[in-house]
């Protein structure tokens, strides 16, 4: 069972492909991305794959592994970085990470909202370079969510976490958008399903946490932006390319809407003259939603877990159905 691991992973998850019997890995052993013709050279002759969220799996990979391989297992929830249609082709089974990553992701999902509405890097900068001078009555004011209305785009696992979250601070009402009503979900936060244009114009926080579809790609753009509130306040901790980030910027920069919070964007690493990181109301995270060391070692045994029950020919813990 030879296997090609992209990345170094949390030493757990190697440690459970270490001690398989009859399980040979080679390893990508960098922090940093494995570099296209290594993926390519790695992969060849493999019955196995673990990959990350930035790995392009595409038909040019496959075919470079050959027929032999049987399993990709990617320690992430999201795959669209997987070409699913010439996965299915080739009969190839594929393993994925979800659940072990909803509560950080929603937890840091609820911490920018707060460090973007209450304008908390803003306050720290003011600190740090002598603008803190006095107490004023409207210096730093931000908005609170007490009262408010939140609408959260996608109420899966960690639409729903997110909420869960926000409820004790008092918010008022819930709304939520996505393909189809989910009222068995929603009825824990009494979340009315509504059009995303009506989302757009009745919510105070807007909170992304849908997967990234041909559906949703590019929905929050600029007749998106232009129904917001200019007080409302724009999160994403989905994927980059649900927004329109030239759209994005122009409704931050000319006040259609408050401010935004990005953990994620297009591309990753977003490029530091990139005029998104000029605003003081947009704050953006390097893409850690579930960065919490707990939840790494729990994603790496599971990805490792799913590879070896596919090769073995056994059902996986988390099997991605094509």
């Amino acid at each position: 069972m030879a296997v090609f691991v992209t990345r170094r992973i949390p030493a757990e998850g190697l440690r459970v492909l270490s001690q398989a019997g009859g399980c040979r890995v080679q390893q990508w052993d960098s922090e940093e991305p494995v570099p296209r013709a290594e993926l390519l050279a790695g992969v060849a002759g493999k019955r196995g794959l673990l990959c990350l969220l930035s790995d392009r799996i595409d038909r040019e990979v496959l075919e470079a592994a050959g027929p032999g391989l049987k399993v990709i297992s990617t320690m992430s929830v999201g795959f669209d970085h997987l070409a699913l249609d010439e996965i299915k082709k080739r009969g190839i089974r594929v393993g994925y990470t979800p659940d072990v990553l909803t509560d950080a992701t929603a937890e840091l999902s609820v911490a920018l909202l707060l460090a973007v509405c209450r304008r908390l890097p803003e306050a720290v900068e003011q600190v740090k370079n002598g603008g803190w001078t006095t107490w004023k009555p409207l210096w730093m004011c931000g908005y609170g969510l007490s009262d408010s209305t939140v609408g959260i785009i996608g109420l899966g696992r960690i639409g729903q976490a997110v909420a869960r979250r926000l409820k004790p601070f008092g918010v008022k009402k819930f709304l939520y958008t996505g393909s189809c009503p989910k009222p068995e979900s929603a009825a824990e936060f009494e979340a009315e399903f509504v059009p995303l244009t009506r989302l757009a114009e009745e919510s105070d926080f807007v909170v992304v946490t849908c997967a990234l579809t041909p559906a949703t790609q590019g929905m929050c753009n600029k007749d998106f932006f232009s129904r917001m509130k200019t007080t409302s306040v724009f999160v994403n901790t989905s994927r980059g390319a649900v927004v329109n980030q030239e759209d994005l910027y122009d409704a931050l920069a000319h006040g259609q809407i408050a401010a935004a919070g990005l953990d994620v964007t297009t591309p990753e690493p977003l490029p530091t003259d990139h005029p998104l990181l000029s605003l003081k109301n947009c704050v953006i995270l390097p893409h850690v939603g579930s960065a919490t060391y707990a939840t790494r070692n729990t994603m790496a045994v599971l990805a490792a877990d799913n590879l070896l029950a596919g090769l073995r020919g056994e059902p996986m813990p988390h099997e991605l159905l094509l």
